[in-house]
């Protein structure tokens, strides 16, 4: 397994638009239109999260798919941030909810878990 395992992620949508409003305006970027993979019958639209494939950590996009529900679920994924309460700050103009605010995990700095205006819990997290 590589130091860094997590290689990609999906973060599953119903309103592609209303969920690319909340995530462009909690961490300030752009998300631009990626591609169906080749040979998808349709039904899948995608916006990637800035990313460059030769450097380390994951890429991913928002997914909207036919027959695939946003939701809360089994999996958890942590935004790195340079202070996370400051998106966190943001979340609830955005449409969002903040489930639990920034708390501390001593030594590994600090986490925040809010939810997404798709019903998507998300964690971010940062040393300050």
């Amino acid at each position: 397994m590589s130091p860094n395992p997590v290689h990609w992620f999906e973060i599953y949508t119903a309103d592609l638009a209303r969920a690319r409003r909340f995530y462009e305006a909690v961490f300030q970027t752009k998300l631009e239109p990626l591609p169906s993979p080749e040979g998808d019958a349709g039904g899948v639209e995608m916006l990637a999260f800035p990313m460059e494939m030769n450097s380390p950590g994951s890429g991913g996009t928002l997914v909207r798919m036919d027959g695939v529900a946003p939701g809360g679920g089994g999996t958890l994924i942590y935004f790195g941030c340079e202070d996370c309460a400051v998106e966190q700050g943001r979340v609830v103009a955005a449409g969002g909810q903040i489930s639990k605010p920034k708390f501390s995990i001593g030594p590994y700095g600090f986490c925040a878990l809010v939810v997404d205006t798709e019903s998507n819990m998300i964690g971010l997290h940062s040393m300050a």
